[in-house]
């Protein structure tokens, strides 16, 4: 397989995994919505339970207490529902408004006479009145009743179930986005190594032949004048190989001026496009803090932008760098006045596989990102874009001590 089918292998990959990532996130969040209508379901249903036997347990307490009532009649049944009631908290409240007897308050409470005119019971009673439980109504009692600890708890459940689903997904979230930045930086480094290797071979080759024309075409001037330029492809060549092969080791970084290394990278690009293209970069000699980079990383960063800003443009633009820094960082602002891109592609850019390019790999802005991020421990996004009126990408790098 050409390593252009593996590159473009690797994109689509990738492009798959993103979208799985997007179906497993609207698949948590229908269960996580179902889990709660099914919860909530639960919780009406024994609300609806709770408010009967509290019916149950008025009749039970209004036969017992009813002055009409057979004393030779046998009330052991009403007695065992009464207290069967363990859970749910009753207050009875006579016609005239006072509190007749409460249950399920605490054992304490329960048989205290003083706890029967106490503040602490209304504010009870005021608490379940604004809750809007509807009171049982038997004779000459209203019975007032919360919910019972267990249905409260119920209740909060889903909260509690949401918070733990998200918390999963969250993490979940997380250890799969760094497997796959972990993978992705092993395939990175491969390709990498494996790109560099493949190059090694014919440049070797490519320089030997040219050392053979020099010496067969010795006197042919002409000759001499295009081996020359061969020798500066073949160079070019070689320092696309070396960037290659840093990707995975720890690049050493200097300290340089960015302005020089940014003038650099323009007159490179500057030759090879069109002569409608106007760049305005920084004087090599514009005064600016060093930084600690990497020139072969960093320069392919730059060129890699400049070569989207001059697709952007289709031969016709502007191309704007400019430099500036506060205590602790240097920021570097590329701006093209090319087709700009949507808000919403601002961060899929940085994507591998993402490109709007027919011959596009998609994985020159992937390798910029991890260059500056990952090796020089900067950042970069794109700071600014308006459709058909251009963009600006913006490198944020530390000062060197």
């Amino acid at each position: 397989m050409s390593l252009d089918a593996k590159l473009k292998k690797v994109a689509e990959v990738y492009k798959k995994k993103t979208l799985w990532k997007f179906y497993l996130g609207i698949l948590g969040i229908v269960i996580v919505v179902i889990s709660m209508l099914y919860t909530n379901y639960l919780v009406k249903q024994l609300e609806e339970e709770e408010n009967k036997k509290v019916k149950i347990w008025a009749d039970a307490y209004h036969n017992l207490n009813d002055a009409t009532a057979d004393l030779s009649a046998d009330y052991t049944l009403n007695l065992a529902i009464i207290e069967a009631n363990t859970s749910i908290p009753i207050i009875l409240v006579n016609n005239g408004g006072g509190i007749d007897a409460v249950r399920n308050f605490g054992p304490e409470k329960d048989t205290s006479a003083v706890f029967l005119t106490s503040v602490e019971l209304k504010r009870e009673l005021q608490s379940i009145k604004s809750q809007g439980i509807a009171p049982i109504q038997i004779e000459t009692y209203k019975i007032y009743y919360k919910h019972s600890k267990i249905l409260v708890l119920l209740r909060y459940f889903p909260l509690v179930q949401f918070i733990l689903i998200a918390t999963f997904i969250l993490f979940g979230y997380l250890g799969l986005s760094s497997a796959r930045r972990s993978e992705q930086n092993q395939v990175w480094v491969g390709m990498a190594k494996e790109t560099a290797h493949q190059l090694g071979t014919p440049i070797t080759a490519i320089i030997g032949w040219i050392d053979h024309l020099k010496v067969s075409h010795e006197k042919d001037t002409e000759t001499q004048a295009v081996l020359q330029e061969l020798e500066k492809d073949v160079s070019r060549l070689e320092l696309i190989t070396e960037r290659f092969s840093k990707i995975g080791s720890a690049p050493a970084l200097q300290a340089v001026n960015l302005a020089v290394e940014l003038d650099k990278c323009r007159s490179y690009m500057q030759k090879r496009s069109s002569r409608q293209i106007v760049f305005d970069f920084p004087a090599p000699e514009s005064s600016i803090s060093s930084v600690l980079i990497n020139s072969p990383l960093f320069d392919w960063v730059i060129e890699n932008l400049l070569r989207n800003a001059l697709d952007a443009m289709d031969g016709k633009g502007k191309i704007k760098a400019t430099i500036s820094e506060d205590r602790r960082h240097v920021f570097i602002e590329l701006s093209d006045t090319g087709k700009g891109i949507p808000a919403s592609k601002h961060k899929a850019v940085f994507e591998p596989g993402y490109t709007t390019k027919k011959r596009g790999w998609g994985l020159g802005l992937s390798l910029a990102k991890r260059i500056i991020e990952d090796y020089h421990k900067g950042k970069i996004y794109v700071s600014r874009s308006v459709p058909n009126e251009g963009t600006t990408f913006t490198i944020r790098l530390n000062k060197s001590v």
